[in-house]
């Protein structure tokens, strides 16, 4: 069933809303995790550092992906939102065929620069062929990923957070038997591990679309909802775009780190990388709390319900700090447990490196709660140029951080440089929000719209040209 989040209790809405999401990506991350700790345990320390070592490239082209699939659901939460069901339909046939280009034009340039990106980072010679086995087998089925990504993004856009979950539970039991039966049994190595998460991802993209029109049958699509003016489809990359090289922005910054990191050596890769893997586990509430954020702001800009949004971005930041503080606990208890899992040769400098790294994230999460209920709430209501400048600021103060504390405090520089680029980032954040909140009040005072009164639409599916900010169009002419 659909979730309308424009009415009834935010705090309520958005904790239902935000659980299903994170179950599903504790999940995912379980699975990553799962290659991890089957690659570390079946074939040696170099392989696991290995895979690690893709992390930030492997982000430049999944976070692209996961960036612009979400800034196209947010064009569809905004229709659904303003109860345009036609709307809806355009804007998901939209987004499939930009997602079909996507997936072409990605897989193709990310299969050519892998090495050369791998060779610019220095990877270390004893993993770098690992390194590569894995990521340009995930590049391969990059078309898996836009889509599950796509339709797991609208099926929350139309308010649904509960059947991405579902498939994602497939697909992780999936994975874990594709790695035992790749790896262990048909001895494919690094790939076998990259094949099992393409396979599995495509098992979710299936499950999502296939789910999306056999039960919401007013959202099914036809050839007539593919053909909108240019205008609509730029809608959607205006959005989508920004989101995306947001994502890969912070990837570059996140690439400078993995170079700073390489050169202390595979021990430091193979910590960095259990400790990234608890890490992520730690923090998914915070990206599910996110997401829920997009589409609650989405769904609430539609309707034209602004004090919604002000409660929900209150409540979301308090849930936000509890979050964080369960994610502390967790990684400051569960360090030296988790990381043994890892591998079976787990030594003290693995250990003590792997703990240094935790506590330093752990201790910084809840700037990273403001990043994302701030960031998310911008892109809920359609400022997605907003948060690419909070990417490009998040990256300054990375780079900046990696190279200049590497230097001077090795592996623990690298630790500071996370939390450091979060400070710096939030600042940015929550001034652009408050800004820009109150110019669209300001804005809809003077055009003399109440609260829940939806704007007058002259641009629903871009057959005029298209205003100043697409996601706020203007009053329609008077006959």
């Amino acid at each position: 069933m659909t979730s309308d989040l424009t009415a009834g209790k935010p705090l309520r809405k958005i904790i239902l809303f935000t659980i299903p999401i994170f179950i599903g990506n504790v999940f995912q991350q379980l699975y990553s995790m799962v290659d991890a700790i089957i690659v570390g345990q079946t074939i040696n320390n170099d392989a696991l550092a290995g895979v690690g070592a893709t992390g930030a490239i492997s982000f430049l082209i999944i976070g692209f992906v996961q960036g612009l699939t979400a800034g196209f659901a947010v064009k569809t939460s905004q229709l659904f939102g303003a109860k345009d069901e036609e709307g809806v339909r355009r804007s998901i046939a939209s987004s499939i065929l930009l997602g079909a280009g996507l997936t072409v034009v990605l897989t193709a340039v990310s299969v050519v620069t892998t090495m050369p990106l791998l060779k610019l980072m220095q990877t270390p010679d004893d993993i770098i062929g690992y390194s590569y086995d894995y990521i340009v087998t995930i590049y391969w089925g990059l078309i898996a990923t836009v889509f599950y990504n796509l339709g797991s993004s609208v099926l929350r856009a139309i308010g649904d957070s509960r059947t991405p979950l579902v498939f994602l539970v497939v697909a992780a039991v999936l994975n874990v038997g594709l790695d035992f039966l790749f790896i262990v049994a048909f001895k494919m190595g690094v790939a076998g591990a990259g094949w099992a998460t393409v396979l599995s991802q495509g098992v979710s993209a299936i499950g999502c679309f296939a789910f999306l029109f056999a039960r919401f049958k007013r959202f099914r699509i036809r050839g007539k909802h593919f053909a909108n003016p240019l205008m609509f489809y730029w809608q959607h990359m205006a959005i989508g775009l920004p989101m995306a090289l947001q994502f890969s922005i912070t990837s570059i910054g996140m690439m400078v780190q993995q170079t700073a990191l390489n050169k202390l050596g595979s021990v430091a890769v193979t910590a960095y990388t259990a400790a990234s893997k608890i890490d992520n586990l730690a923090t998914q509430s915070l990206y599910a709390l996110g997401s829920t954020v997009a589409t609650y702001c989405g769904q609430n800009y539609g309707a034209g319900q602004f004090s919604n949004i002000r409660k929900g971005v209150r409540y979301s930041m308090a849930i936000g700090v509890v979050c964080a503080l369960v994610g502390l606990a967790f990684v400051t208890l569960g360090a030296e447990p988790m990381t043994k899992l890892f591998s079976s040769d787990v030594t003290d400098e693995i250990m003590d490196m792997s703990k240094q790294y935790l506590l330093w994230q752990g201790g910084f999460y809840i700037f990273l709660a403001i990043i994302f209920v701030y960031r998310d709430a911008l892109q809920g209501i359609g400022r997605s140029a907003l948060t690419m400048v909070g990417g490009m600021l998040e990256v300054a103060g990375r780079v900046v951080a990696s190279l200049v504390f590497a230097k001077h405090f090795g592996f623990a520089g690298i630790c500071a440089s996370n939390p450091t680029a979060w400070v710096f980032v939030d600042i940015f954040l929550v001034i652009a929000y408050v800004v820009i909140l109150h110019r669209i009040l300001k804005k809809r005072r003077q055009l003399g719209l109440a609260d829940g009164e939806k704007l007058p639409r002259a641009v629903v599916y871009g057959q005029s040209p298209a205003p100043s900010n697409v996601s706020e169009p203007p009053a329609a002419p008077q006959n």
